[in-house]
């Protein structure tokens, strides 16, 4: 788990909780309530495990490599005769399951019951065993919820809605986190101003469907009124993940072109672009929108960073409808890709569909379009060269002056860095901050740049002018 999340105990009765966080953002905030509750309620709390006999292990079960890992570290954690508190996905998953064959699981908590983990504690230390797992999950966090977060003081996620209405074939997210509900705008945006009390510079908006916020509680997406509600927040960067083809408007691509601190990147999982596929995979909305689409950001958003993700080896897919997928690829240029081979997961439509595509056919595929796109992404990233740009900085080497932090193209985690050399006269800067960077070089992944002063800035743009 990122950050320092060590607390003293405030009452000397109650014990010090550790915690070990997998999975996703969405997951990560779960924890960071969970960690902010039993603060709240006088533990201690830490991200090191050597601090505390019980420890909470928040799961991730989206795919069978998130499974294992999830597994994995539960198994470990027993082995070291750690107690267990196992939440999240996982938890919601295989319940039964896991407190069948792990005895050192003293509770279960489910993705929509993380808000009781102070009275399922105090069960514990009373020694029952607790299983605390909504069978439809229905709770939402708002910000009245206490929080304690672990991304730095920088960057902080914020969930504008939880679970999904779609219900794609290969997804097993609605079985685990229930059906969509947003919040309103009121409370996302009061979360959002106290972040911006905390010091945060990049807010990232999550949730499964980002461009549906609002759907549930208003009858109509409503993702363009809330950008332009935080456009009053005193945060430099806006980004929002996971935009859905059909929610993307041309009111919400205004909103993120003339919302000064709404990011122009656009995180599109299209997963595939075959229409036979798409329908395959329960996505036949999609069919007849990416290229259209994408056209349509790009004459709005002349400036978008695009990423997406992309499933191969779907149960059924065709050379022929694999080749379809490379030449989309090719032909979009988008500036970071995530390539995922197919996992079917019980519970899930696909997991059942005939016609597997074998493992090692699946995998030289995904070698494949990584191979296409690889040229692609050090294209993009070399358009930046001799731009000079903010950067927030995320890490600093003291003994060299070297930085590194990302410009507003990089998404925390998943995409590249920027590594910074401090100026001509030695600039130190002190991580969470912004600084101007004029980018000097760049490869596949990253880019490279020089802190600059402001006699810079002004001969860049009367250079411009």
């Amino acid at each position: 788990m990122a950050g320092d999340a060590k607390t003293g105990n405030s009452l000397s009765e109650r014990p010090t909780v550790a915690f070990a966080h997998l999975g996703c953002e969405k997951n990560r905030v779960d924890t960071e309530h969970m960690l902010g509750l039993l603060a709240e309620a006088g533990y201690g709390v830490s991200s090191d495990e050597n601090d505390a006999n019980l420890v909470v292990v928040n799961t991730c079960s989206f795919i069978q490599d998130a499974r294992e890992e999830s597994v994995r570290t539960l198994v470990g954690l027993a082995e070291q005769g750690k107690e267990l508190i196992i939440a999240g996905c996982l938890a919601q998953h295989f319940q039964d399951e896991l407190l069948e064959s792990i005895p050192e699981a003293k509770a279960i908590v489910g993705t929509g019951d993380y808000q009781h983990i102070v009275e399922v504690l105090q069960q514990v230390e009373a020694g029952e065993r607790v299983s605390r797992v909504s069978e439809t999950p229905t709770f939402v966090a708002d910000e009245n919820l206490p929080r304690y977060r672990t991304t730095g003081e920088a960057v902080a996620y914020l969930k504008v809605a939880e679970g999904c209405d779609y219900r794609c074939a290969f997804c097993i997210i609605p079985h685990l986190r229930g059906n969509q509900r947003s919040r309103t705008i009121e409370s996302i945006v009061a979360e959002a101003h106290q972040l911006a009390a905390q010091g945060v510079q990049e807010l990232i908006l999550i949730s499964q469907i980002t461009t549906n916020y609002g759907l549930d509680l208003y009858g109509k997406p409503r993702l363009a009124d809330l950008l332009k509600a935080l456009g009053d927040v005193e945060i430099p960067w806006i980004r929002v993940h996971y935009a859905y083809p059909t929610g993307l408007t041309r009111d919400v691509l205004a909103a993120y072109r003339d919302v000064p601190n709404v990011l122009p990147y656009l995180d599109l999982p299209l997963q595939h672009s075959h229409p036979e596929v798409l329908r395959a995979m329960n996505r036949p909305w999609q069919a007849d929108v990416n290229d259209r689409l994408l056209d349509q950001i790009r004459e709005q958003l002349p400036d978008a960073i695009l990423r997406t993700t992309l499933i191969v080896g779907f149960p059924g897919e065709t050379e022929a409808q694999f080749e379809h997928l490379a030449g989309f690829l090719e032909r979009q240029r988008f500036d970071h890709v995530g390539i995922f081979t197919f996992s079917p997961e019980d519970g899930t439509a696909a997991a059942t569909l005939p016609d597997a595509v074998p493992d090692d056919i699946a995998i030289a595929r995904k070698d494949k379009l990584m191979t296409l796109q690889q040229p692609i992404s050090a294209a993009r990233n070399a358009s930046w060269i001799g731009k000079t740009v903010d950067v927030l900085v995320e890490q600093h080497n003291p003994s060299t002056g070297e930085m590194i932090g990302r410009c507003s193209r990089f998404a925390p985690e998943v995409d590249g860095e920027v590594l910074v050399q401090p100026g001509d006269k030695g600039q130190q800067v002190n991580p969470g901050t912004m600084v101007p960077v004029q980018i000097t070089g760049a490869d596949i992944y990253d880019l490279t740049g020089r802190v600059v002063g402001a006699s810079h800035m002004v001969a860049a743009a009367r250079a411009a002018t």
